[in-house]
């Protein structure tokens, strides 16, 4: 039953953003997703008139083909006809490139504009979420560029590498594209303490604390299902649930009583008894001498 109710408060420790802000961010997001739509349905439109307009330059083409076809054989008709049909030809061609060149311009333009405005998109929500979003979408196309192994077991060895050098937004992309791949694999539990890490040592502990829990519940076979219960008591412990803290240390003692992460719980429980227990009350003061007694 403890265990349960330590499992509920790890599930339940996650982030939680305010409505106002959230409902901000959607009109804000539903007015650049309108503008969006609308340019995109401009660059539609210049497309098809393009589109319409190709086949007619084919179709010119053919013509002045067979008019040059036709000089060969202008026994049959005059010089200067077939010379006027050819420079009409050779005038239509160049009204409808003129288009084209228009309507490619445009397209030009029109995507030009589609791509500010989903980068100022990209950018104010961005700004809306915070810094730390900042550097999850900065990770982000770090993540992109890099290469990734096809062995799952290097691939998670790169997240973890780069966790430990520090970079944790980026460690993070990594170990959210490994879980998506490998959704079902053994290595899943390691994947998820790999990432509550990250939060950790950014002292992000709501979040820590819902990937350790995520390994405690799920994962508990896992080599790191142990320093999953201990780092989920520092977690407590920095959010003030002292009583959580000390559940979470007495499980793991209990769950693996050979670990070293044992050894450190049990430590740590002692510390915690000997802070509770209240201080010895001082000796009472010695009761001063009546007047007039010998």
């Amino acid at each position: 039953m403890r265990r349960l109710a330590l499992l509920a408060l790890l599930a339940l420790s996650g982030c939680f953003y305010p409505a106002s802000r959230g409902r901000t961010l959607e009109a804000k997001v539903d007015k650049l997703s309108a503008d969006n739509a609308r340019m995109a349905e401009e660059l539609k439109q210049a497309r098809a008139q393009l589109d319409a307009t190709l086949p007619r330059i084919d179709e010119k083409v053919a013509e002045v083909t067979q008019a040059l076809e036709s000089l060969e054989k202008g026994s049959r008709r005059n010089t200067a006809d077939i010379g006027i049909q050819l420079q009409k030809t050779v005038e239509d061609l160049a009204n409808l490139r003129g288009q084209v060149e228009t309507y490619l311009y445009k397209i030009g333009e029109l995507e030009a504009g589609l791509g500010k405005l989903l980068s100022d998109a990209e950018k104010k929500q961005l700004a809306q979420q915070g810094a730390d979003a900042q550097k999850e979408a900065e990770a982000k196309k770090q993540a992109e560029a890099l290469k990734r192994p096809e062995d799952k077991k290097e691939f998670l060895a790169m997240a973890q590498e780069k966790a430990k050098a520090g970079e944790l937004a980026l460690a993070r992309q990594l170990y959210s594209e490994w879980m998506k791949k490998w959704a079902k694999d053994p290595l899943m539990g390691e994947a998820h303490f790999g990432m509550g890490e990250t939060y950790y040592t950014e002292n992000k502990c709501r979040e820590a604390l819902f990937e350790y829990g995520k390994v405690i519940q799920d994962f508990a076979k896992t080599p790191s299902a142990p320093e999953a219960y201990l780092r989920s008591s520092d977690c407590f412990g920095k959010l003030k649930m002292t009583e959580e803290s000390r559940l979470a240390l007495e499980e793991l003692v209990k769950a693996f009583p050979k670990s070293d992460a044992a050894k450190t719980a049990k430590t740590k429980l002692a510390e915690l008894d000997k802070a509770k227990k209240p201080a010895p009350k001082p000796a009472p003061a010695p009761a001063a001498p009546k007047k007039g007694s010998k």
